[in-house]
């Protein structure tokens, strides 16, 4: 038996039953032009419906809300439409797939979203610049969002979470990382209101329980995934006691019975230490996944351990379409090439080859 034979096993995620522990983690591509699904994107996620699991990019709960320029919306009726194509694709091949819905709070900038402002829970812009049709600018001052405009954007994303179903998505990712709107809500670097969304952390995660509920009235929670990052910087985020905090969140969410919880390990720009894994482990009671730079025997001997149900993967599974059965083989994997993530078209995108 290999060092991996774990990540081989069936497991269950809510309403799904899962071949395998091999989660593809949600990357974002940008080939949807003008926040259009399209044939390119059914084809890539199609390639790698080996996966136990697929979630897909980050995709907009409202117009308007762009961070990336060429990412995906679920709001309007040519979006689902479009969404059909990998949905069918997925599925014709074998595959599951989550869609990850996504609000970018302060990180949508004016630029990419005609003039628009952002908005946050407050009033403080990210310390960083992003790429805009202009060429990298900084962030801008988002506006504090107004107790009416908090229950608009929970309201789009219940209609989000509809919409991925007439997509025929097998569930949705609520996306809470990563220093977007549901985890500028969370942490308290971003948050410094003083209303019912502020200060203590059930306040907080006022606006994450409204988004789980209101999606998981729509949809069933057994439909539902939700991803946190406790440790990630990205998007000038900190939480003054991640312990704290993870410890809250796996309590609260158990009471969702969610079809899993998705946790960002570590921080990708390598400025805050700690593990919350165990934490997350010991106090939250339903399916577990994990993510960030596991290596093979690493994750196989997690989920062996009961530590974790699955894993997610991200560059390797977006070079190497069939990634379970390289593993399996032992064969060599596909390097990942950088310079195409976010570019236009199949170079870099639907054109890794598979094993010969």
């Amino acid at each position: 038996m290999s060092n991996t034979a774990a990540l081989f096993s069936p497991v269950s995620a809510g309403a799904l039953a899962l071949p395998n522990r091999f989660v593809m983690a949600p990357l974002t591509r940008c080939r949807a032009v003008n926040h259009q699904p399209n044939e390119l994107m059914a084809t890539y996620y199609a390639q790698r419906a080996s996966a136990g699991l697929l979630i897909t990019e980050c995709t907009m709960v409202s117009p308007g809300t762009s961070a990336f320029g060429n990412d995906p919306g679920i709001y309007s009726a040519e979006q689902v439409e479009g969404w059909k194509l990998t949905t069918e694709a997925v599925h014709q091949a074998g595959g599951r797939v989550f869609l990850q819905i996504w609000h970018a709070g302060r990180a949508a900038h004016p630029l990419l979203n005609g003039g628009k402002d952002a908005v946050a829970p407050s009033a403080i812009a990210i310390d960083d610049e992003t790429h805009t049709p202009e060429g990298k600018k900084p962030y801008t001052v988002p506006v504090s969002l107004t107790e009416e405009g908090i229950a608009s954007i929970v309201a789009d994303f219940r209609q989000a979470a509809a919409n991925a179903i007439a997509a025929g998505f097998d569930g949705v990712e609520v996306h809470g990382a990563n220093g977007y709107l549901i985890d500028e809500f969370l942490r308290d670097s971003a948050n410094q209101r003083t209303d019912q969304y502020g200060g203590s952390l059930e306040n907080r995660a006022r606006f994450l329980t409204e988004v789980l509920s209101a999606v998981c009235e729509e949809i069933g929670s057994d439909k539902v995934g939700l991803r946190l990052s406790p440790f990630n910087s990205y998007n000038s985020m900190k939480d003054s006691d991640p312990a704290a905090w993870m410890r809250y969140l796996a309590e609260h969410l158990n009471g969702f019975n969610l079809a899993y919880l998705h946790i960002l390990r570590g921080d990708i720009l390598g400025i805050q230490q700690g593990d919350v894994l165990d934490i997350a482990r010991e106090h939250y009671k339903g399916h577990l996944m994990v993510n960030m730079a596991y290596g093979y025997d690493e994750a196989a001997q997690v989920i062996a351990l009961g530590k974790a149900d699955s894993v997610a993967f991200g560059r390797d599974f977006l070079a190497n379409p069939d990634l379970p059965a390289r593993i399996a083989a032992k064969a060599p994997l596909n390097a990942p090439d950088v310079a195409t993530f976010y570019s236009p078209g199949e170079a870099g995108y639907t054109d890794y080859p598979a094993m010969a």
